[in-house]
């Protein structure tokens, strides 16, 4: 516990200020976390990390992560953006399955893409969040903290019935849906009194209940992954929390919904 909490207080002393700062700061660190989850995977599913599908891997994930703008400058020509570099690597890593004979094959290519996208997807997402305004950055980061936290605390007071029993068993209904309610309750009373956010109160609701219950999905999926290959923790460079796809799960749901929630618009 001691670990835990020490690593959680030196991350926040980090990540914080870069959050405050945001622009290209941010960027870095952000563009650094995507490397860091795809890595991740990539030992997952134990691809050497220097090989040629872990380089399309990284580069996939830094050009979803950069903004619309990189492509946009000027010093890119106009039919080159974000897509046709993800369609480019999709080629990439097909064409990889026919040249790597057995040691490369669909499944692999299918997984390693798809990890690429939810990946770079939600980190970009997370970096638009945190350039339309703090208040729209944390109205996300709180639901998804208070959720985990209270789902926590609620599902080891009153939890009998479990939610996912194969993915996490120590997830209860009951702490589901108190860490829903809680952390609905606390954001939306935050901001409709600070007025932070230029919604109506029910729009507040409905849209911090749909990113609650997504960022709890999001968790499970991380579950859902790591069962899938046998591990317990995705990484290990934070200590007594585990790897960036462990802390950053829910993150990397929540933060596109937002987004078609047209909250970073």
């Amino acid at each position: 516990m001691k670990t835990r909490i020490i690593t959680a207080v030196l991350a926040l002393v980090v990540f914080i200020p870069l959050i405050i700062i945001g622009d290209l700061p941010l960027l870095v660190l952000t563009i650094a976390l995507g490397i860091v989850a795809m890595s991740e995977v990539l030992k997952m599913t134990h691809t050497l990390l220097v090989s040629f599908e872990a380089l399309i891997s990284y580069i996939g994930v830094v050009a979803i992560i950069l903004p619309k703008d990189f492509w946009q400058s000027g010093f890119w020509p106009a039919t080159v953006n974000s897509q046709s570099v993800i369609y480019g690597l999709a080629f990439l890593f097909l064409a990889r399955t026919v040249f790597a004979k057995k040691s490369f094959n669909f499944q692999d290519a299918g997984t390693l893409f798809l990890a690429m996208v939810y990946i770079g997807t939600g980190f970009h997402y997370f970096y638009l969040a945190d350039f339309r305004g703090l208040s729209v950055l944390f109205f996300g980061m709180l639901l998804v903290w208070l959720t985990d936290s209270f789902a926590y605390f609620v599902g080891k007071a009153f939890g009998k019935h479990k939610l996912s029993p194969n993915l996490s068993p120590n997830k209860t209904w009951e702490g589901s849906v108190g860490g829903t309610v809680i952390a609905v309750v606390v954001v939306v009373t935050l901001y409709a009194l600070t007025n932070a956010l230029p919604y109506a109160v029910w729009d507040l609701v409905i849209m911090a209940v749909l990113l609650s219950i997504a960022g709890q999905i999001g968790d499970l999926i991380e579950s859902a992954l790591k069962r899938h290959f046998g591990v317990k923790d995705s990484g290990r460079i934070l200590p007594g929390h585990g790897g960036i796809l462990d802390r950053f799960d829910s993150m990397l749901v929540v933060m596109p919904l937002m987004a078609v929630l047209g909250m970073l618009q």
